[in-house]
């Protein structure tokens, strides 16, 4: 499954990527992230950075551990988590038009698993529309949380 979601945000490159880099206080921002924990910090820069997100999933706790598997500043991050045989892979990007930042944040999914192939291609629209409507909800609230920093 592969998704990608957008929205511009009135503010600099720069308050946006604060805010998306800063993920020690993700959970204040994103209303979907009902808990984390930082569970390894890099001496330097977000490579290497691994945390995990709690969200309220279908009704349940689900919770995801994540590292940061690649960075460019000001320009791109890459996120990785694993979980039931299935692989995450998240990028979070950054582009200045204008006067206004586009956020893209694009998701892939991927299995090894045939049982998870099997589940996801009868479950596949159903998943990707809760998929969808969350990636958004995130962009939006991240566009909230960045424009009122900047008024």
């Amino acid at each position: 499954m592969n998704l990608s979601v957008s929205v511009n945000i009135n503010s600099s490159i720069d308050q946006v990527w604060r805010a998306i880099t800063d993920i020690h206080n993700c959970d204040k921002m994103i209303n979907g992230i009902i808990g984390l924990t930082i569970l390894e910090q890099p001496e330097s820069g977000l490579v290497g950075l691994k945390w995990q997100e709690t969200r309220l999933m279908f009704g349940k706790d689900a919770v995801e551990t994540m590292w940061i598997t690649e960075c460019q500043e000001q320009a791109y991050y890459c996120t990785r988590a694993e979980n039931h045989g299935a692989i995450y892979i998240t990028k979070m990007s950054v582009q200045s038009i204008d006067d206004q930042t586009v956020l893209t944040m694009t998701f892939s999914g991927t299995s090894d698993s045939f049982w998870i192939k099997v589940l996801s291609s009868v479950m596949s629209l159903f998943i990707k529309k809760s998929m969808m409507k969350m990636l958004q909800a995130d962009l939006e609230d991240i566009k909230r949380y960045v424009e009122s920093q900047s008024n």
